[in-house]
């Protein structure tokens, strides 16, 4: 059997992270104003006046609990290309490298799960990344000593692919609850942005796994 784990919200913390890194660089810290960012206008014969071309006062700010994994749902950001540069350019390392894990003993836990069924079940970790996130998505992974070897990373247009390449998997996502393949078996991993999607099959924490992974087979 083809057992998939995805990353986010199963084995890391990545939104807890990403408050703290947003709390930091968006809010805290007194931002410069680039000079080459400016622009003059003349309307006169004489004089250049300087023309406010940004909201150099932005409101930034956030609101918890995060029940959503639309994070720009409760997180403020002047648009779409300021929280994508903030995720996936500025700040990726920090925000997926250097994450936590969702619990103490996440990874001990995964190790143990994957030494035990390796030998009869092909065991991956899956994770939906873009760009920069990848490489400190591996960072991460080698942080922790995980020791399962095959790591695939999926995104909105190979999603399917990750999906014809397993059998069972085990993720936080509600996206990939709702939208499972009839074929496929899915256990969820309860977090506080999905606990009203429904699933037969649930665990919160993957000291779990095995024993759910019985039920099935």
């Amino acid at each position: 059997m083809k057992i998939a784990i995805d990353l986010n919200g199963v084995l890391r913390d990545t939104i807890g992270k990403f408050t703290q890194v947003y709390d930091k660089h968006m809010m805290n810290e007194v931002l410069e104003v680039d000079e080459s960012s400016k622009i003059f206008s003349n309307s006169g014969d004489t004089e250049w006046e300087l023309v406010n071309t940004n909201n150099e006062n932005f409101d930034y700010g956030y609101s918890l609990p995060i029940t959503s994994l639309n994070l720009q749902e409760f997180f403020k950001f002047k648009d779409d290309d300021e929280y994508y540069s903030f995720m996936y350019e500025e700040f990726p390392m920090q925000i997926f490298g250097h994450a936590g894990s969702t619990e103490m003993t996440s990874f001990n836990d995964l190790n143990d799960f994957y030494t035990t069924n390796r030998d009869n079940h092909r065991i991956s970790i899956v994770s939906d990344e873009i760009g920069k996130s990848k490489p400190a998505t591996l960072f991460f992974l080698s942080k922790f000593s995980c020791l399962i070897e095959e790591i695939k990373f999926f995104s909105e247009t190979t999603k399917n692919l990750m999906w014809d390449e397993i059998d069972v998997l085990l993720t936080a996502n509600p996206d990939l609850l709702l939208n499972k393949p009839d074929n496929k078996i899915v256990i969820k991993f309860e977090t506080e942005y999905n606990k009203n999607v429904q699933s037969d099959l649930v665990i919160s924490s993957i000291k779990n796994l095995d024993d759910k992974l019985k039920q099935i087979i």
